[in-house]
């Protein structure tokens, strides 16, 4: 039987529909449009599954990361780094990427920091979109998707969710609150805290928690982006409004790097 149809959130496509604080300069809603409204275009659907140094770089630290607790014993060997490496493959990535993961898996080498921990969840990367959760807001319905990094449990029972970082993009605190939320329906009754670790610096973020409230307040909220999301969609696709209407550009430096640049007609 063929599941029913729901809308859909999450914190990259919160992230599409508002900038996270100071961030404002940089946001543009129309990519929010192409990767939404126009993701089967024929001459955008490349450019989206077109994958950027950044996303590389993300994907095979996590998977790096995921190898070295796979097999614990690679963080004891000496050449465990170099194992690794084979496992994904560097040398057939251009030469930044190698490097900049090379580096990444030499700094969790020598600082493993979820060695003996007890770890809940741990996830490579690449196994597709999660389990959605289903969510109701009165006689409403959107499925939430939330892929967590890794979950491992603090000596006390509480639940550490853990996001993986690469580069020098700020943490974002309402990414922490969508796992915060997600774990509260995944775990009920379970307390947690979540917090941003950077594969790169090295760098950990403090720890960010949400009260029951805080939690409430933030699935109205989000229901409210829900329902503006699917708005947005149906005056673009059934009422026919003009795609720079319903997806406002906002051209600037941040063009130079849009992976849309090519087929937008405001891009500077």
């Amino acid at each position: 039987m063929q599941t029913a149809w729901r809308p859909f959130f999450s914190y990259n496509l919160w992230n599409l529909f508002e900038p996270a604080i100071g961030q404002e300069q940089w946001h543009c809603s129309m990519k929010r449009g192409f990767l939404k409204a126009r993701a089967k275009e024929p001459d955008i659907s490349p450019l989206i599954q077109q994958e950027t140094v950044f996303q590389q770089v993300g994907l095979l630290a996590q998977q790096g990361v995921y190898e070295f607790h796979r097999d614990e014993s690679l963080l004891s060997c000496t050449d465990g780094v170099r194992q690794v490496a084979d496992i994904l493959e560097l040398n057939s990535k251009s030469d930044e990427v190698r490097d900049r993961v090379t580096q990444i898996l030499l700094n969790y080498h020598s600082k493993p920091i979820l060695l003996g921990r007890e770890i809940l969840r741990l996830i490579r990367g690449d196994e597709g979109f999660p389990n959605p959760i289903l969510m109701r807001s009165g006689n409403q319905e959107y499925k939430l998707f939330a892929a967590i990094d890794c979950i491992f449990v603090e000596p006390d029972g509480t639940l550490h969710i853990l996001d993986f970082k690469t580069g020098k993009s700020d943490s974002d605190r309402r990414q922490a609150y969508v796992y915060l939320l997600a774990a509260r329906y995944l775990y009920p009754n379970r307390p947690a805290v979540a917090s941003f670790y950077n594969l790169e610096s090295q760098m950990w973020s403090n720890r960010i928690t949400a009260s029951g409230v805080q939690l409430q307040v933030l699935e109205t909220d989000i229901f409210q982006l829900v329902q503006q999301h699917q708005k947005d969609l149906h005056r673009y696709k059934r009422q026919s409004v003009p795609f720079q209407e319903v997806f406002p550009p906002h051209p600037g430096y941040q063009c130079r790097s849009c992976q849309f640049q090519s087929v937008c007609n405001f891009a500077i």
